[in-house]
């Protein structure tokens, strides 16, 4: 593990080296990392990821000595008694799982400061960039997988499995500086993932690199049987064939939608998006300006369904099905259910359960909760009219009549965003008084999630100046549903141009 480890807490359990071993022969163990040498020496590897090391956030089940806590204390000491199919595929492919990362709590944060065990250090705030000392003031990893993306930039494992419901892959990984991939929502089996929201968990990948977090998504990807909600679709959705080589975009169109540019925007962040589109450009990508107007309602609509579906499915956590009671039970049933769950959970997973309650009850319904869902659905649509391609789920839509006074607007490749309002915040700073404006800052990852897009954020520049000290800024690639391979190879064009400062 890396020496910033103590400073970073990006794991709150790790695996021995000693404990990493694999069965060889009859009655006979061999350590993982040379089981896999040797397999690598015979030409016979199991994949790519024979014996490298894998972490994984701490609400992905894995049936082993580690425990599953969702960064609770209610699950301090629970181990699962199984495996997720994104931790047993990776597990058949050789990976060491080397530990468990730090997050938000049942993963409901934007930072990783709000779980049991301790704040998430951003390693770039600490000294530990790729090459050497960046900042001294700590920032903010971000959340909630951000004990996975610090772990990463950290060197302390080659990739980190993560969940992304709102951004909680992409934002972390947009803050310490690494690939952050978020696939459509069920090309990776959520099964044995511990549910937030059902309808936006989405597994998700964080690397150094894109392609490495490509070797990853090769062998988590896929159907699975004990997932209703994977998606069994075709590998693309037809747009493999429009980005051939990522140094050539001759023919790709990438749109720039104007509701992602809000007025508070850093000045560090807009450089650095205009940067990259001027980058694209010389590759021969033709950008163009779009809109997607129901975006200003996707922030709203998300803490409205997300907060509702997690009220539900949090509801097992009562120190009977799930959890540690923390009083004797008697006669009392509200008493010592209301006691375990009151000192169990934590203040922000206590306030989105409050909220998801309220807004489920038969007087809030209809003006919240069915809302947020129609405007879901017209974030969906937005999407797919400006989208070369149609969504598979979709099909379709019907076209707007054109004319010279209003033409058809621009049908594009993929959208380059913003990932977050400005490079990572000092740590300070967080948890701040008012959550709202922590919510906000999910504002650029969300509509993506809410329509169950890929979408991969890509480090690009470095903000200099007294204010970010050479903090990370990254730009977020967003395809259409199924177009994975798309968005990847379009972030590889962005990955060719990074590494400047603005």
């Amino acid at each position: 593990m890396s020496r910033f480890e103590p400073t970073v807490n990006s794991f709150i359990s790790k695996r021995k080296e000693s404990d990493c071993v694999a069965d060889v022969s009859p009655g006979g163990t061999k350590a993982v990392g040379d089981s896999a040498q040797e397999r690598w020496e015979a030409g016979t590897p199991k994949s790519l990821l024979d014996g490298v090391p894998i972490a994984l956030k701490d609400n992905i089940c894995l049936h082993s000595d580690l425990p599953t806590t969702c960064a609770s204390s209610h699950l301090r000491r629970h181990v699962s008694p199984y495996s997720a199919t994104c931790a047993s595929r990776v597990v058949s492919a050789g990976a060491v799982i080397v530990g468990k990362t730090n997050m938000d709590e049942f993963a409901m944060g934007s930072a990783s400061v709000h779980g049991a065990f301790g704040k998430v250090v951003n390693p770039c705030g600490v000294g530990a960039d790729r090459d050497g000392i960046v900042g001294e003031e700590q920032r903010v990893a971000g959340g909630s997988s951000g004990g996975s993306a610090a772990a990463v930039a950290a060197g302390m494992c080659y990739a980190a499995l993560g969940s992304d419901t709102g951004g909680s892959v992409r934002l972390p990984a947009s803050y310490c500086g690494i690939v952050g991939f978020k696939p459509s929502y069920g090309r990776i089996p959520r099964w044995g993932l511990v549910a937030y929201a059902s309808s936006l968990d989405t597994v998700g990948i964080l690397a150094r690199t894109v392609g490495c977090a490509e070797v990853v998504y090769d062998v988590v990807k896929g159907p699975d049987g004990k997932d209703m909600s994977a998606w069994a679709g075709g590998e693309t959705n037809g747009g493999r064939a429009d980005v051939r080589d990522p140094g050539d975009l001759r023919g790709v169109v990438v749109g720039v939608p104007e509701e992602y540019l809000p007025a508070e925007l850093s000045p560090a962040t807009i450089a650095t998006l205009s940067s990259c589109l001027t980058h694209l450009s010389r590759l021969g990508a033709t950008i163009v300006p779009v809109s997607l107007p129901h975006t200003r309602q996707a922030l709203s609509a998300y803490y409205v369904i997300a907060p509702a579906e997690a009220s539900s499915n949090l509801a097992r956590y009562d120190g009977v099905r799930y959890g540690e009671r923390t009083v004797e039970r008697d006669e009392d049933a509200n008493g010592w259910y209301a006691a375990t769950r009151t000192q169990g959970l934590g203040e922000e997973v206590k306030r989105r359960i409050m909220v998801g309650t309220y807004v489920m009850t038969e007087s809030a319904y209809h003006s919240y909760f069915l809302h947020s869902q129609r405007y879901r659905r017209l974030v969906q649509f937005d999407f797919d009219r400006v989208f070369r391609h149609p969504n598979p789920l979709h099909g379709p839509l019907p076209q707007p009549s054109s004319s010279p006074s209003n033409p058809a607007p621009a049908k594009v490749n993929v959208l380059l965003t913003p990932t977050s309002l400005s490079p990572p915040p000092p740590l300070s700073s967080y948890p701040p008084s008012d959550p709202v404006l922590e919510y906000v800052n999910d504002v650029a990852t969300i509509p993506a999630s809410l329509a169950g897009l890929p979408a991969c954020t890509v480090p690009f520049a470095r903000a200099r100046g007294a204010e970010w000290g050479g903090m990370p800024v990254g730009v977020q690639v967003i395809g259409q549903f199924g177009d994975e391979e798309v968005v990847l190879r379009v972030a590889r064009a962005v990955e060719m141009g990074g590494g400047m400062d603005v």
